[in-house]
């Protein structure tokens, strides 16, 4: 029964007008920001850490702005996995910085397609299917209900999923082969002690390893995207940079840094639209024996 709610409820948002539905994400959004919940009280305390020069005033409303934008990222997602190719690249509006995943695909040995939660990530990653075939590491939704039409929505738009395992690894390394792309969300905290603590916005949060372990040995291109939802439903704007050559290090903590600050650099351009609701520094580093 709750399966068949989710698929209606999908299947309603993807037929709304993307103003609408925008419209709609941003309403759920304003209010998880003015009811005392938990999302808002997240923001506030992130904001707070990776801005402290900040405004009371200022972080108050890019956390507001961050869950409307959030809001907007749930509604948008099933009309963006029926829109197709097509209503697709109609979305895109100019933006900066492609070319580097272009450079990146003509080297031939495959690419890394890294996206934060930032902007549309989901707009992202239907876009850069464009430029060749995408695999994506998948982990499941801790609501089970929304595992199978999620896995269905998004197989239906090109993408391969893979699991976060031994198995998914491999076929990642197999794309990576056959010069595909691999998308990853490079600031979700690592599961089962495969990360390190890395600095971010000056804070230490616990940070993926597995990208510069995949990447480093044969120096895989790497870039770094994000899609800047533009107003009342009017597309998106591509934002793109290259990996720093630190991601390549050998040394775990180094390559962290330099991801991080890859993601920073990315976060700067529109912290309205980052999620700042996801809790980033829930994880503490070990303290040293008294």
């Amino acid at each position: 029964m709750t399966q068949a709610l989710v698929q209606a409820t999908f299947a309603l948002l993807a037929r709304l007008p993307l103003p609408l539905n925008h419209a709609l994400g941003a309403c759920l959004g304003w209010c998880t920001w003015a009811l005392p919940t938990r999302m808002r009280r997240i923001s506030l305390a992130n904001l707070e850490r990776c801005y402290p020069q900040a405004t009371p005033r200022w972080r108050r409303r890019v956390a507001r702005r961050s869950l409307m934008e959030t809001g907007k990222a749930l509604t948008e997602a099933p009309w963006l996995w029926r829109a197709g190719p097509k209503r697709i690249r109609r979305l895109l509006q100019q933006g900066e910085g492609e070319d580097h995943l272009t450079a990146a695909l003509a080297q031939g040995r495959g690419a890394f397609f890294v996206s934060p939660h930032l902007g549309s990530w989901e707009f992202a990653g239907l876009h850069a299917t464009g430029f060749g075939p995408m695999t994506s590491l998948y982990r499941p939704p801790r609501l089970q209900a929304l595992d199978v039409p999620l896995r269905a929505a998004r197989q239906a738009t090109g993408a391969h999923l893979v699991p976060t395992d031994r198995s998914g690894i491999r076929r990642i390394r197999q794309a990576l082969a056959q010069g595909g792309i691999v998308g990853l969300l490079p600031d979700q905290t690592p599961k089962g002690g495969g990360g390190v603590f890395a600095p971010f916005f000056g804070r230490p949060a616990l940070t993926m390893t597995l990208l510069p372990r995949l990447a480093g040995p044969r120096r895989i291109p790497v870039v770094f995207a994000f899609a800047e939802r533009l107003p009342r439903g009017r597309g998106y704007r591509y934002h793109c940079i290259p990996a720093p050559q630190a991601l390549y290090d050998p040394d775990p903590e180094i390559a962290a840094a330099a991801l991080n600050r890859a993601v920073e650099t990315l976060v700067r351009r529109c912290p309205e639209q980052y999620v700042w609701s996801y809790r980033r520094f829930a994880a503490r580093p070990p303290q040293p024996p008294a």
